[in-house]
């Protein structure tokens, strides 16, 4: 039996004002893959996994989850979603339990957690190396434990599809570790990953296939490139584009 793609994407259009962003681009990710999106700044990277959250809509194409036609899907618990690096907090007090357990609202009944939900928050904190610091204000934090903050919120609702823009950028080298090595677990565990990254780095050995923007269409779909850099990627560079950070939001979609 041939199972449906966990994402499919056909012919996607995307403006953002009038400059067109995503010209014409197809993409298929299989149940288990973890396929890495690459690409120099501009080149519509994140475009194309805002759009498939419903956060860009699209000037044409498609686009469909699990088999479902984008505007018809509602199943958001099964998707994790890690944004360009941020912030975890929006300027309202909160702990890293708090933080966390706002993933795994779409999952609970009235936004009450129950034990089952407590012990998957409690999973995801201990995933990314913050068990000690559940307690702690986010605005104790350092950069790089902010962004594994927003990887367990992500991860408390025991996504099917991970969904990460950035996750390494601008991430201490510690934070890399741990962070590899959450990501290690969840694709053990079948969870199906879509990273969208600067260079591949200690992610490189998770890579099943790589897909390569330039000017808002694919250039590459296929293995890794050798080299993720000026020869590989023309135009290619490490400046994190802050242009779209945001506060830390409480739901997917909200």
């Amino acid at each position: 039996m041939t199972m449906e793609p966990v994402i499919s994407v056909r012919g996607a259009q995307a403006t953002l004002g009038s400059r067109p962003v995503l010209r014409g681009i197809d993409l298929t990710v299989q149940r288990g893959e973890v396929v890495a999106l690459l690409g120099a700044n501009g080149s519509g990277k994140s475009t194309a996994v805002r759009s498939l959250i419903g956060q860009v809509p699209l000037t044409g194409g498609e686009i469909a989850l699990f088999g479902t036609e984008l505007r018809r899907f509602h199943a958001w618990s099964r998707i994790g979603y890690v944004p360009q690096r941020t912030t975890a907090s929006s300027g309202v007090p909160a702990t890293v339990r708090e933080v966390v357990s706002s993933g795994r609202l779409s999952r609970t009944r009235l936004g009450r957690l129950s034990k089952a939900d407590r012990a998957a928050v409690q999973r995801a904190i201990d995933l990314v190396g913050l068990g000690d610091r559940a307690k702690d204000s986010v605005d104790a934090l350092s950069g790089g434990q902010h962004q594994r903050v927003l990887i367990a919120r992500a991860l408390a609702s025991d996504p099917e599809l991970l969904i990460m823009d950035e996750p390494m950028a601008g991430v201490d080298l510690v934070s890399q570790e741990i962070l590899a090595g959450t990501l290690r677990e969840q694709v053990a565990a079948g969870t199906t990953v879509l990273l969208v990254l600067h260079e591949l780095g200690a992610l490189e050995p998770l890579i099943d296939r790589a897909v390569v923007l330039r000017d808002g269409c694919v250039v590459h779909d296929g293995p890794p490139p050798q080299a993720v850099g000026q020869h590989a990627l023309p135009g290619h560079d490490h400046v994190h584009p802050h242009a779209a950070d945001e506060p830390l939001r409480t739901g997917l979609l909200t």
